[in-house]
């Protein structure tokens, strides 16, 4: 794999009154096409600006974002966003709220072509049955199934995804953690995902970036998950390495959590 996202020497700063707030200093993270990559942290330590930045919704300060060569400075279609909070159009179907992207990216493509699109990424996320009803008819977890087929059918080379299942309940939670694994097998695409779960961390990611605490946040470590695909969670509770990863990310946030965090200057 070779590297197609490259966060050089990322630092942010925000304007507050008296001065200003650095939330992160000098990110630097290399990441491989079809790479799926955790940030993990407490909370405050800049997980979700990363994500913006990468996104283009903000502009660091020093540093940037390149991808595939171009340098990243607004949204686009390109990086796709599924946050933890579904994001979908209550007026709308299921079907509606995928074509809306659709309509947006895929301008030139015909109508039947169009709708094929949409079909197809519901199908990817298990909702065609439920394609025609409306948000407040489904449950939570389909609303974020819809989200991501929504995420998707923009054919994103970098899906970014701010705690996409941190309101879900355990059973659901499981269900689409394996939907996602399942999905990004097929499509390749390269993941950066905000979880404050470690498991979830270590059974999804290829690598688990630990930031430290914010002010002036940066990446504290980063572990290597060298797990074989496709993943069981069930056979990976008794492996050692799954074991030592957690541990090992266990022990990191357990140290940052016992530190005082510093004052803003």
């Amino acid at each position: 794999m070779t590297n197609h996202l490259d966060i050089s020497n990322v630092s942010i700063e925000f304007p507050i009154p008296g001065g200003v707030y650095k939330a992160l200093d000098n990110v630097d993270i290399k990441i491989s096409k079809g790479e799926f990559v955790s940030l993990i942290g407490h909370s405050g330590c800049g997980k979700s600006t990363v994500l913006n930045i990468v996104a283009g919704l903000y502009q660091a300060t020093t540093g940037g974002v390149i991808l595939d060569g171009k340098e990243v400075n607004e949204p686009g279609p390109d990086r796709s966003v599924v946050f933890q909070n579904h994001s979908l159009l209550p007026w709308l179907t299921a079907y509606e709220n995928v074509e809306l992207a659709v309509n947006q990216v895929y301008k030139d493509r015909s109508k039947q072509e169009k709708k094929k699109w949409v079909e197809h990424n519901l199908e990817l996320v298990h909702m065609t049955h439920a394609m025609h009803k409306r948000p407040n008819e489904i449950s939570g977890g389909m609303k974020q199934r819809v989200g991501i087929a929504r995420a998707l059918c923009m054919e994103p080379k970098v899906l970014l995804m701010d705690e996409p299942f941190g309101a879900l309940d355990a059973l659901t939670r499981a269900h689409m953690q394996d939907s996602l694994m399942e999905i990004q097998a097929r499509l390749k695409n390269t993941v950066i995902m905000i979880t404050h779960d470690v498991d979830e961390a270590v059974l999804l990611s290829d690598r688990i970036v630990m930031m430290t605490n914010g002010p002036a946040a940066s990446i504290g470590e980063i572990a290597e998950v060298n797990l074989p695909r496709p993943r069981n969670r069930v056979e990976l509770a008794g492996n050692e390495e799954y074991n030592n990863i957690r541990a090992q990310v266990l022990k990191f946030l357990y140290e940052r959590q016992t530190k005082p965090v510093e004052s803003v200057a």
